[in-house]
């Protein structure tokens, strides 16, 4: 049992982190585009990102609840990081992204090789 507390604090931690990063970018839209100009262009797609990345909290926290149940859901969970901090380590590495947006870009590709880890130290049902 004392293996399942790893993956089940690991997921609840993100689901919680991404909820207090991902929730008010709905409020941001437009002070986005002043403080890091120029303005968002295509609301569409800045929502979608923002409606998916919110969608993945919760799964966060369903794994978080029986990690053997869905260990296999840890794989996509670790791409989701993946594709966010891959993204923007490229864009920082080309100086087209921020230092503060490395920091975040970093923290997920953290918690994507925790994913991973705790995807291995999970038993299978």
């Amino acid at each position: 049992m004392e293996s399942m507390r790893f993956p089940k604090v690991l997921f609840t931690v993100a689901g919680i982190w991404g909820v207090l990063l991902t929730a008010p970018l709905y409020f941001l839209l437009d002070q986005i585009g002043i403080q890091d100009p120029p303005a968002i262009t295509h609301p569409a797609f800045f929502y979608g990102f923002a409606g998916v990345a919110l969608a993945w909290q919760i799964a966060f926290f369903i794994i978080a609840k029986d990690p053997p149940r869905y260990r296999l859901m840890m794989i996509p969970s670790a791409l989701e990081k993946i594709g966010f901090g891959g993204a923007v380590l490229v864009l920082f590495i080309q100086g087209r992204m921020h230092v503060q947006d490395l920091i975040f870009g970093l923290a997920d590709l953290l918690f994507a090789s925790l994913f991973l880890l705790a995807y291995r130290k999970t038993d299978r049902r």
